[in-house]
């Protein structure tokens, strides 16, 4: 049994989250320079459905994390993988290219709900498990001024939808169903259970 796990993020978030719930883990960057290069081509296929797309890249992570571990040689351990998703409708918002990019996504999150789909995806040999979290956040409308204020802390950046549930942007929130956690970038009830899927000791 292992006692720790190869996080194939570079989250500070997921980190953070993991951390939390007193989850051992090393990083294991998918893009480090010296090394080959696993990182994943996270870009939506021409009329993919964001539940599909979701899933394939948090898969594609994973297995590029697996890839990774036997490269290096080292130690066998379970190899933990998410990708998160902002969708309102059927379009995926991804992180913001720029402060109007950015500005764009808040005014059309603005007073509207939309979805956030967060999979967990745990590999270890030739065993892979993935597990899908979905959570409806709904958004009190926004004035100008206040995506204004907002884009000008500088928390949107490298946020998918341009915001962060646990930063400043939890005061726009004015309903979340769902999981807190999978919003933040990994759903913990969801990476727990997947874990003990592989007899990985949790709480």
């Amino acid at each position: 049994m292992s006692s720790f796990l190869y996080l194939a993020s570079q989250s500070p978030r997921r980190r953070e989250l993991l951390a939390q719930v007193g989850i051992a883990f090393e990083l294991l960057p998918l893009h480090q320079a010296g090394i080959a290069d696993f990182t994943v081509d996270e870009t939506p296929h021409q009329s993919e459905l964001p539940e599909v797309y979701v899933r394939r890249v948090c898969l594609e992570k994973a297995r590029a994390g697996l890839a990774m571990v036997a490269a290096r040689g080292l130690p066998v351990a379970p190899v933990l993988a998410a990708d998160t998703s902002v969708v309102l409708g059927e379009h995926i918002l991804g992180k913001a290219d720029n402060l109007d990019h950015a500005a764009a996504m808040l005014r059309s999150l603005s007073g509207q709900e939309h979805r956030v789909l967060s999979a967990v995806a745990v590999g270890l040999g030739d065993k892979l498990e993935l597990a899908l979290s979905t959570s409806v956040v709904r958004f009190a409308p926004l004035s100008e001024a206040r995506i204004q204020a907002y884009l000008a802390t500088g928390e949107y950046a490298d946020k998918a939808g341009a915001y962060a549930i646990q930063g400043i942007a939890s005061a726009f929130i004015a309903q979340l169903s769902g999981s807190y956690s999978g919003v933040m970038g990994l759903p913990l009830f969801e990476t727990v259970e997947l874990l003990k899927q592989f007899d990985f000791a949790t709480l």
